[in-house]
Order: structure tokens, then C-alpha cells, then sequence
């Protein structure tokens, strides 16, 4: 991946880690991008720079790219001699690499990859391979055979036993062999494990196994007793080391970041078995997924991607760092630090003192492979393939480039600030650029003039999106260090939005969600369904803002709205209504008259009994007003559907008796009957079946058969603006 892929990925992603802070200032809120953490530091591109753990970033430790390799993946590396040898794929080719970047090829074995490679002090090469696991040993200067065959798919790790013996770490029925001199091996532990994907041999003579499916470190003594160190929740071990005071160390990795597709190992995690009798478990190395992930993720599991746990000499078991979006694929413990391969981005820590440190970041997507050297650490990279080594000293210059930083609309940039120190003779230089796309691209403006200074104002176009670029130069003192930057920033003000204005039904009104009514009164929706009287009942909770309830209130009426501003900004509201004539036309002279003002919340109830029956509009003005400027404040309008108000019950135009039902007929002037029910005798409301079915009108016929009891007879009617009224009928009808 390219520096340019590696900066559009990062600013994909950044959104999760760039605080953004308010001032309070007149016009638009002024915002901040700030960048103050490891982290956010590393959503940028880092070129001849590192990071720590605290945020700090200045010149790296030195770093010189060896040799590029024709291979298009390295997969192992090992230290041989004054150089290294290599064990590549797709052509299951052994290379030797010296210390002056020459490579050989030493051997291409008929199988396609090269999982582990080892080498002898006396120059003798032993290189194992996949997916039909061999075991080559390749003598100095001379032709590689077949040293080993487990009957194997994978030969994941070697190592070297107390007793000289070569151990050889297998997958997929998991077993580790001990080879003698001769090629004779036999099986020194079979894991209940579908691979022994790890090993590390302990200055005691005991081994240390690392297993992926169930995720397992163990330790097995020269008594071929085994325990178990610890049962990771992520299924693969993919690396082990240790370091002098008896601390050992692995890298964990989950499954979508493993080699080893763990989507069919069974539940337990032990072997799983094909009809065939072979594993099923497969591993992808081709193509674009070659050293990437093929694995899925179990069902439930959480957490990291990758980890690196530290295993003390008394069996404490402790996380020194996660890795939320980066895979570790190798460990190395060298001159009192940790050191750490990561990919998706090719990344290089190293783990002291508690704190994790970028020590480079290369154009290849993997850093597969650590190996010791002088002053620093060696290191193989993959996609593409590569060999680089730690030299002595610093990077004399670096540059950091941010992410595209997102606006989140047109914005004119401010003023960037930085803190840090710069030592006699050293430089920090800034540069800029803006645009509207968010990739850079030919349509952002050029890089502005480096420049110097704790506060710079920036003389940039405005955009959508702005980059920031830190050239730092070495001096007397040593790196430059800058550990926090700063760049303000203001939208263009843009206007607000209002998705959605409505009534709620007549009556219903909306209040905060601790509302007490205290001494008011608020009617029930609907009447007691045992008898007459009608009682309070809870409101339903359906409503979709939890912040307020729905109570009823009778004459009330409430508008609600949905309104947004594209620039964050608080909104307040004004209300205006106009009556509208039987016509048609506008009343009041065409006019809007005021309901509400500065209203703060995204709804208004109103005692509609203050306006006389019938129809009418409403408008809702949102204004930004209070985050802006008069001048630069802008607003939103939106006018509502009619609205009836309709405070008169329905009314009883006359009853007649038809056998032994009544015939009832009833009209509104305004809104649709909704409701009608009867009682005898003061028991429970019973419904009223309209003549055509359905109460939808203006005007309905209601057929009521109260029995031959006689006494009472009530007929109530609600309309659709809940007026309620009850009419006797108990002298019956014509």
C-alpha cells in the first residue's frame, strides 16, 4: 500500500479519533480540530517520524531498506551468518539476503510456500513447507532435500531443543516433532489443538507452545509434562518470545486477522475432521490475501483485533497493549525493549516503560518478521516484499502528514498552533492545503510555503477538508518534538432545515418526561370501561422521544416538528397562524399572527379554546439565529396542512324507534364522528353500530337496541376533536 492509499484509509477512519471542540465565539461555533494522542498521530502518514504511547512524535531511529525482493511474499526470515535467509511465496522459493542487500536464491522447493525457515551457525538451511508439509535441509553451498516429512499439511515455527535436536511445530492435526541429526523424528507433544502454530525455546531447556483454534500457550518441560499458561480468548498464538529476567511474551491475533481460517475447527477447538479423514481447516496465500486475513471470527467474540500479552516468571498473565485495526505478526525481544510487526499499515513499535512506540512505518502492508541485529532489530515486509535493518542513530529529517481532515461542510481555516520543542539548530516547518474532495487530489490547492512559528495563520482556500504537513529537521540538541497541533476552523453558515411539521390530535399535548401536572388537570384519552364514569389512566409509551410524554389536556392543541441545521447550530423557533375562509382565501387581512416566540424545544401546546372554531394554518420559522450574527443569521419556513379547531359537541337532529331498536341521528359541524357508545341503566358503555358501518361522518344514523329493561338510556358521541356529549334518550323516539 502507498503512503497516498495509506493517508485516504487513514482519513476514512478518522472520524474516531479527531476531537472536535467548541469556543465560544460570535458567528458559526468556531471549532477545532486537535490532534493529541498516539493515536490520532498515526491517522496521518509518518515518514522518517515516530510516536510513542503519550502522543510525542519526533525523528525515528534509522532505518535502511536492505534489499527489495523479485518474491512477491516473504513469510519467514531467520538470521544466517552475516546476512539472513527468506522463505517466500507463491514459488516456495529459500533466499539468502547479505548484509550488503545481495540475494541469492538457495532453494525452490515443489511446494508453494515457506512457512519457517532456520539456520545453523555452520551455514545450514532448514526450510519447511506448505501445504504439503516438508521438512529441507539445504547444506552451505550445497543442494536441498528432504530432511523431514511429519505427513503434515504445515510446518508452521522451528526451534532448536536443550539437546540439539530440531523441533519442528505443525498444523493441522497440531503436533510437535523432535528431529534428530539423521531426519528420524518423533512426536514430542500432540495438541488436542488443529495447529502448533508457535514456538520459542526458554533459556531452561522448557518449550513454550503457542496454538491457534483455541488460542493456547503452553509450556512443555524437559520432563515432557505440559501445562497450560493461559487460554486467550482470540484463537491463534501467532508469535512467542522471551526476554532475559524469565518475562515471556505473545502476540494474539483474532481470526479475521489470521492466516489460519478457524471458521470450521468445532466448538471445543479441537480437530475437526473432514469426511475424507483430512483437516479442513485451510490456509489462503494467494493472490491479494496472501498474509492477510482469512479466518472468520467465532459467533459472540469481541474485543481487539490483535494483542500482545506478557506471561511472567510466576504464571502472571497481563495485556501490555491492544490493537484495534492492526494484526501483530511477529515479536522480538532485543536491548531491553519489545519489539513489535504489525500490519494492515507496515508498522514497526517497540515496548518499554510502559509505552508502545512507532518506530517506523514503511510503504509494504506487513512487517511479518523480526530478527535480531546490531544496534537495532532486522525486519522482513510483505505486499511487497522487502528487507530492512535498524542503524545506528536518528532520521536527520522526517515529515508527518495529517489525514484529510473532515469540516463536515465549506469552511474557511483559521489558525493552526503547535506544541512541542525544538532544539538549537533543529526546525519544525508547517505547510497546508485545502479542498472539497476527500482525497487529495489535483482539485485541492497547492502545498502553502513551509513555515515557522508556535501560531501561524493559515492562507488557504476554503474548503470541505484540510491537510497539514510537519517537515522536521534534526540539530545540536537532537529531534524536534511536537506532541499536540491545533487548527481552528468555521463553516460556512448555511441555512436550516425543517423535515417535518404536524398537529397532533386534538387534545394530545406533550410535556418533559418528569413532568408533574401538580394541580392542573389533564383529561384521560378514553372513558372507564366498566361503567360511565371515566377515570385517569397512564399514557402509552409510544412515543419515539423519550425526553417527553403525551398527556391530554382538553382544548389543547400541539405542533410538533422535525428541523435540523447542516451547521450544528441551536436552532430556536417562532410560531405564526392565518385563519382560512370557507373560500379558501387568507383571513386576517393576509396576515401572520403571532403565537410563540423563542420557543426552545421541538413542539408547542397552545389552549386552542382561544380561537374561535374553524380552519386554519400555521407556520414554523427556524432561525440560527443565537449562533450567528444578525447579519450572517439565516432561517427556515415551513407552512402546515390545515388545521380544524373545533371546540361544539355533536348534536342530536332526532330519534326514532324502529321495533325494538332506536334510530339516532347525529351531526357535527366540523370534524368526523369518531365515537358513540349506550348504557342501560348507568352499566358499561356498549359501541354503536353505525347504519352504513363506518363513524368517518360529518353526519351519522346509529342504531342502538337498548333491551326491554326500560329505565336509563345514555348515548355518548365523540367527535374527532374529542367533544364529548351525552344525550338521554330514555323517552325513546317517534
Amino acid at each position: 500500500m502507498t503512503k497516498g492509499a495509506k493517508a485516504r484509509r487513514a482519513a476514512a477512519v478518522f472520524s474516531t479519533v479527531l476531537f472536535i471542540a467548541g469556543l465560544p465565539v460570535q458567528g458559526t461555533e468556531t471549532r477545532i480540530f486537535q490532534t493529541q494522542s498516539q493515536t490520532a498521530f498515526l491517522a496521518g502518514t509518518l515518514e522518517g517520524v515516530s510516536v510513542d504511547s503519550l502522543g510525542r512524535m519526533q525523528l525515528a531511529p534509522r532505518v535502511e531498506r536492505v534489499a527489495s525482493l523479485g518474491e512477491p511474499f516473504v513469510l519467514s526470515a531467520a538470521v544466517s551468518g552475516d546476512g539472513w535467509v527468506v522463505g517466500t511465496g507463491n514459488a516456495g522459493k529459500v533466499l539468502r539476503v547479505d548484509s550488503k542487500g545481495k540475494v541469492t536464491e538457495l532453494f525452490a522447493a515443489p511446494e508453494p510456500e515457506v512457512f519457517a525457515v532456520w539456520a545453523d551457525p555452520d551455514g545450514t538451511v532448514y526450510a519447511g513447507t506448505s501445504p504439503r508439509g516438508k521438512v529441507y535441509r539445504i547444506p552451505r553451498g550445497g543442494k536441498g532435500e528432504v530432511f523431514f516429512d511429519p505427513g503434515e499439511t504445515y510446518i508452521w515455527a522451528f526451534g532448536r531443543a536443550a539437546d540439539g535436536a530440531l523441533l519442528v511445530a505443525t498444523g493441522t492435526q497440531g503436533k510437535l516433532f523432535k528431529v534428530g541429526g539423521q531426519g528420524r523424528g518423533e512426536v514430542l507433544y500432540d495438541s488436542e489443538d488443529t495447529h502448533v502454530r508457535s514456538l520459542a525455546v526458554l533459556p531452561d531447556g522448557d518449550v513454550l507452545l503457542g496454538t491457534a483454534g483455541e488460542g493456547l500457550i503452553l509450556r512443555l518441560g524437559k520432563d515432557g509434562a505440559v501445562r497450560t499458561l493461559y487460554d486467550a480468548s482470540e484463537p491463534e498464538i501467532v508469535s512467542l518470545t522471551s526476554g532475559p529476567d524469565g518475562t515471556c511474551y505473545a502476540g494474539v491475533v483474532s481470526s479475521e486477522a489470521s492466516l489460519v481460517d478457524l471458521s470450521k475447527t468445532g466448538s471445543s477447538g479441537s480437530k475437526t475432521q473432514g469426511e475424507s479423514g483430512e483437516a479442513t481447516v485451510t490456509v489462503t496465500v494467494t493472490g491479494e490475501t496472501a498474509a492477510t486475513s482469512t479466518g472468520t471470527r467465532k459467533e459472540g467474540t469481541a474485543g481487539p483485533r490483535s494483542q500482545v500479552l506478557s506471561l511472567s516468571s510466576t504464571g502472571l498473565v497481563e495485556s501490555l497493549w491492544s490493537f484495534s485495526d492492526e494484526t501483530v505478526y511477529d515479536l522480538l525481544w532485543r536491548e531491553g525493549r519489545l519489539w513489535v510487526a504489525t500490519g494492515l499499515e507496515g508498522k514497526v513499535y517497540s515496548y518499554a516503560d510502559g509505552q508502545m512506540l512507532l518506530e517506523k512505518d514503511v510503504d509494504e502492508r506487513q512487517v511479518v518478521s523480526l530478527l535480531p541485529g546490531e544496534p537495532g532489530p532486522a525486519f522482513a515486509t510483505t505486499n511487497a516484499a522487502a528487507f530492512y535493518r535498524v542503524t545506528a542513530g536518528v532520521e536527520q529529517a522526517g515529515t508527518y502528514t495529517s489525514a484529510a481532515l473532515d469540516a463536515g461542510q465549506v469552511s474557511r481555516f483559521g489558525t493552526f498552533r503547535w506544541l512541542g520543542e525544538t532544539p538549537a539548530g533543529g526546525a519544525a516547518r508547517f505547510s497546508f492545503r485545502s479542498g472539497v474532495s476527500a482525497d487529495p487530489d489535483r482539485t485541492w490547492s497547492a502545498w502553502s510555503q513551509p513555515q515557522e512559528g508556535r501560531e501561524l495563520r493559515l492562507d488557504v482556500p476554503r474548503g470541505r477538508y484540510i491537510q497539514w504537513r510537519a517537515q522536521l529537521r534534526s540539530g545540536q540538541g537532537g529531534s524536534p518534538l511536537l506532541y499536540g497541533a491545533e487548527l481552528s476552523y468555521r463553516q460556512e453558515n448555511m441555512s436550516p432545515k425543517i423535515q417535518v411539521l404536524s398537529a397532533l390530535d386534538a387534545g394530545q399535548i406533550l410535556v418533559p418526561a418528569n413532568f408533574n401536572p401538580s394541580n392542573q388537570v389533564y383529561e384521560p384519552a378514553h372513558p372507564n370501561r366498566e361503567g360511565i364514569f371515566t377515570t385517569l389512566e397512564p399514557s402509552s409509551d409510544d412515543d419515539d422521544r423519550s425526553r417527553t410524554k403525551p398527556l391530554w389536556k382538553k382544548g389543547f392543541r400541539t405542533l410538533r416538528w422535525t428541523a435540523s441545521d447542516p451547521n450544528g447550530d441551536e436552532l430556536d423557533y417562532e410560531l405564526w397562524f392565518q385563519p382560512v375562509l370557507p373560500t379558501g382565501d387568507v383571513g386576517a387581512g393576509g396576515k401572520w399572527l403571532a403565537v410563540a416566540k423563542d420557543i426552545g424545544q421541538d413542539y408547542y401546546s397552545f389552549d386552542a379554546t382561544a380561537l374561535p372554531d374553524g380552519t386554519y394554518r400555521f407556520r414554523l420559522v427556524a432561525s440560527d439565529r443565537a449562533a450567528n450574527e444578525p447579519e450572517s443569521a439565516l432561517a427556515a419556513e415551513r407552512v402546515s396542512d390545515p388545521v380544524v379547531i373545533d371546540h361544539t359537541t355533536p348534536v342530536l337532529v332526532g330519534v326514532q324507534r324502529d321495533g325494538a331498536r332506536l334510530r339516532a341521528t347525529v351531526r357535527d359541524a366540523a370534524s368526523p364522528i369518531r365515537e358513540a357508545v349506550y348504557s342501560v341503566d348507568a352499566a358499561e358503555w356498549k359501541p354503536v353500530r353505525s347504519t352504513d358501518g363506518l363513524l368517518d361522518g360529518l353526519t351519522e344514523t346509529l342504531l342502538i337496541e337498548p333491551g326491554t329493561s326500560g329505565g336509563l338510556l345514555l348515548l355518548r358521541v365523540t367527535d374527532a376533536s374529542y367533544n364529548v356529549v351525552t344525550f338521554d334518550l330514555s323517552a325513546g323516539g317517534k
